[in-house]
């Protein structure tokens, strides 16, 4: 059982993705928030209680804010052991309430960045990513969330450990039916569309990797449709998501019908993502399963309905890489205190 006592380290399942960052604490306790935030202070002061809930955080001699603002993009080389990065995860730690407290942590890199298509280990990118997670993060208005230990998995993999390691209360198994019969897991995130296929226990690189396409290329689509239509030279982040979500954006007091651009934009993605898709795993005729996860499997998952007879969307496919990551945590990766 897990000690819950306020000195035992916590342990969390960190999806630190480049459009969402998902915590996964025990007790299916989850936790999600946009990878928004930018280098600077805020420059806001709220006037009313519940106003812009904008917070500041100092890494590496850098001052952040994080929350409400309209945030830098995420989606570049070396983001995973960025300030940014680390900025971004801290800020999740604390909304899930973690102020305080010691965190043993397991995160992931997208499937090509943490191996080499031979098979070998990207061990540079796997260590810097590891050691920058718990490089000190200063939050100027709270008390920090300190990450003493911290691993790193592939992020698709993760969700294959959602998947296989089934939790009833306080206690886990493996399911051996799912652990024999191989299967494929697509996980298509923000940047990155993951593929890993797992049989006998081991990953068949040769259907494995990363196309570099994501719910980003959607919202990239949309913002720049909607800056040609209504001839914008810019258009905050935040607006942008809130046009995809709403099919609707509104400018100058006014509602804008965006269902047009929002279904292209979306169909564009899946048609690259379908390609690739059939490229790694063909018909899947020896696959058991082909299992969807990520944010994007539910936001597109009236668009990759049917792509194979014997596939599923994770039950949890927001959050399996997350919940997967907990899980490897708790049960398979060998971390101090992680009993």
């Amino acid at each position: 059982m897990t000690d819950t006592s306020p000195a035992a380290p916590v342990l969390v399942g960190l999806d630190d993705g480049y459009a969402l960052t998902k915590v996964a604490l025990p007790g299916d306790r989850l936790t999600v928030i946009p990878s928004r935030a930018r280098v600077g202070p805020s420059g806001v002061t709220a006037v009313l209680q519940g106003g812009p809930r904008i917070f500041e955080y100092e890494t590496g001699d850098t001052v952040y804010s994080a929350g409400a603002v309209d945030g830098a993009p995420t989606h570049f080389e070396g983001y995973a052991w960025s300030g940014l990065n680390r900025v971004i995860v801290q800020h999740a730690l604390q909304q899930a309430g973690l102020a305080g407290r010691t965190v043993h942590a397991v995160s992931g890199l997208p499937v090509s960045a943490f191996y080499r298509k031979s098979g070998a280990l990207r061990e540079e990118r796997i260590n810097k990513k590891r050691d920058s997670l718990k490089k000190a993060v200063r939050p100027l208005s709270a008390r920090p969330a300190e990450i003493a230990f911290h691993e790193v998995i592939p992020e698709a993999l993760a969700a294959w450990y959602d998947h296989v390691i089934v939790e009833r209360g306080d206690e886990a198994a493996v399911d051996k039916e799912r652990l024999s019969t191989p299967i494929a897991i697509v996980d298509i995130g923000g940047r990155t569309t993951d593929y890993v296929v797992v049989q006998d226990q081991g990953i068949v690189h040769a259907s494995s990797g990363s196309l570099p396409c994501g719910m980003l290329d959607v919202r990239q689509r949309v913002a720049d449709g909607i800056q040609e239509r209504f001839d914008l030279e810019k258009l905050s982040e935040p607006r942008v998501t809130g046009a995809i979500e709403r099919k609707t954006v509104r400018l100058q007091g006014q509602d804008h019908d965006i269902a047009s651009l929002v279904d292209a934009a979306k169909c564009e993605v899946v048609e690259r993502i379908h390609a690739e898709t059939r490229r790694k795993l063909g018909l899947g005729t020896e696959l058991d399963c082909v299992l969807f996860a990520g944010g994007g499997a539910v936001a597109l998952a009236g668009h990759i309905r049917g792509w194979f007879p014997h596939q599923l969307i994770s039950e949890h496919a927001a959050f399996a890489n997350a919940r997967g990551m907990l899980k490897y945590l708790r049960y398979v990766c060998e971390a101090p205190d992680a009993a």
